[in-house]
């Protein structure tokens, strides 16, 4: 008993850690409920809801034919990277009849990933404006479907007219570790832009 009530103590002593809120955003079928559920440490909360006749006139699912739910509000997830950190993982839906969301879903994100499939790469390129306009950095998560990545970095960077500082990664975004790797290089990235030029 006195040695839970000193744990206890000892947690309660401990400063609470800082947390930092980020966008998992890109296109419709891009992966983005995929990689929040792969990494987070706890049960992610989806969003998902069956897609429907309907909806057929409104949602493009070329390159995405297979595909048979999707977000319609947000994902959820978290992670804790240290003692001092958590991260709390956003989704963004990726129709555009629900992009209305993502102002609301931006509030207080310090960064972003932005996920990538090389087949539909037009997709991806209202999330880059959203970020560039906002002036949230973020980093770009080439999605490699299939575990395939049939282009180089740098030419992913040409067609996506990316600046230089924006670094882009090859990732896989059913594998954590490969999940959590883009995350860290975005945390990279806040740190460095945090840092006084000296």
């Amino acid at each position: 008993m006195a040695g839970s009530d000193t744990t206890a103590q000892a947690s309660a002593d401990r400063p609470a850690p800082d947390t930092v809120k980020i966008l998992i955003a890109g296109g419709f079928g891009v992966g983005k409920t995929t990689m929040v559920g792969s990494v987070s440490e706890i049960a992610p909360l989806r969003t998902e809801e069956p897609l429907t006749m309907a909806g057929l006139d409104v949602d493009d699912l070329e390159g995405v034919e297979e595909k048979r739910a999707t977000t319609v509000a947000l994902d959820f997830g978290r992670i804790t990277v240290s003692d001092d950190l958590v991260l709390y993982l956003f989704g963004t839906p990726g129709q555009q009849r629900f992009w209305f969301m993502w102002n609301d879903l931006a509030l207080g994100a310090l960064g972003a990933v932005v996920l990538v499939d090389v087949r539909r790469p037009k997709s991806s390129f209202a999330a880059i404006d959203f970020f560039e306009r906002r002036g949230i950095p973020f980093v770009i998560a080439v999605n490699g479907f299939h575990g395939e990545h049939p282009y180089p970095v740098e030419d992913i960077r040409e067609a996506l007219t990316l600046p230089d500082g924006v670094p882009v990664l090859l990732c896989d975004a059913r594998e954590r570790e490969s999940s959590r790797d883009v995350l860290i290089a975005l945390i990279d990235r806040l740190i460095a832009q945090a840092e006084p030029a000296g």
